[in-house]
């Protein structure tokens, strides 16, 4: 049943006012003694053993993790790719040199003024000196003297040739008839003086005065400098007389087995006609040539002409 307002204003009242007396509270329940939990933690030991077992655990398992990771990412780079190059065989006929002789030159080349060329084919015999010049046709069967056909050719140089027959093996021509080739006073090929090839003298190959290589000999590789024995010295021209000019003039020139000078060219000019002047100086000049293997040979050397005003 639900009370008036006033009614209920009124109990509340009248129930702060005069509060009703009750009976004493009797208790029917007996304490009962339990074991205290907040002193001592009995688990503290075991939880901090099997806390720090689970730590360690996760610590090796991230270790394990990263390293298998790092295995796997290098596994799956590209391996390098190594590329060797070889260079094709295009010239089997070059010199095989020692390596102590670092330099090489000078040439050669003959020929019997044949209207064929000459064909492909082995150098005889090197020498450092030659009695008979090589030639693939002979044109005399019966010589009151045989000599072994030589080129004069450093004979420490080694030429790689599986040919069986002689004939030049610098020629682009590889068969034909047999030939000793277009040039002349001797030998093979289309040059001149007893050798092999299109040079000039007895060696091999473009170049002159015997060896191989191209040029001439040069100082070096067993090769002695030629020596200075007689040195006239040169004119002055009138021109360079009368303005004072003074300077040095570079020659480059050829020093023969005789030690003669020839081939003479300006290198460096000094101008004035006094370029002149040296090589007319310069040809009078002698020398004690070069040697190789105890043999004269020629060499290509530079020579300084100074002209001063006294």
């Amino acid at each position: 049943m639900n009370e008036s307002l006033w009614s209920s204003l009124a109990s509340n009242v009248r129930a702060a006012l005069f509060p009703e007396k009750l009976p004493p509270l009797q208790l029917t329940s007996k304490p009962v003694q339990v074991r205290e939990i907040w002193d001592e933690d009995i688990y503290k030991k075991q939880s901090a053993g099997v806390s720090l077992a689970v730590h360690i655990a996760m610590v090796a398992g991230l270790i394990a993790i990263s390293i298998m990771g790092a295995r796997a990412v290098k596994n799956m780079e590209k391996p390098r790719e190594t590329v060797t190059l070889i260079s094709p065989d295009l010239t089997p006929q070059l010199p095989i040199t020692p390596k102590k002789s670092v330099t090489m030159g000078g040439g050669g080349g003959g020929g019997d003024r044949d209207k064929l060329q000459a064909p492909k084919g082995k150098l005889p015999k090197l020498a450092m000196e030659q009695i008979t010049p090589p030639a693939i046709v002979i044109r005399n069967d019966h010589p009151k003297l045989a000599v072994e056909p030589t080129v004069v050719v450093p004979p420490e140089i080694k030429m790689a040739s599986n040919l069986p027959n002689l004939g030049n093996p610098l020629t682009a021509m590889p068969n034909g008839p047999p030939s000793n080739g277009t040039g002349s006073g001797g030998g093979i090929g289309s040059g001149a003086g007893g050798g092999v090839g299109s040079g000039t003298g007895p060696g091999v190959g473009p170049g002159r005065g015997g060896g191989m290589g191209g040029g001439v000999f040069r100082v070096g590789g067993g090769v002695s400098a030629p020596r200075a024995l007689d040195t006239p010295d040169p004119e002055y021209s009138e021109e360079a007389r009368k303005a004072k000019y003074q300077g040095t003039c570079l020659l480059w020139l050829i020093v023969g087995p005789d030690g003669r000078p020839h081939d003479i060219k300006v290198a460096r000019a000094l101008g004035m006609g006094l370029d002149q002047k040296a090589i007319e100086a310069v040809k009078n000049w002698k020398f004690q040539p070069a040697m190789k293997d105890g043999k004269p040979v020629a060499v290509q050397i530079n020579v300084e002409v100074n002209f001063r005003l006294y």
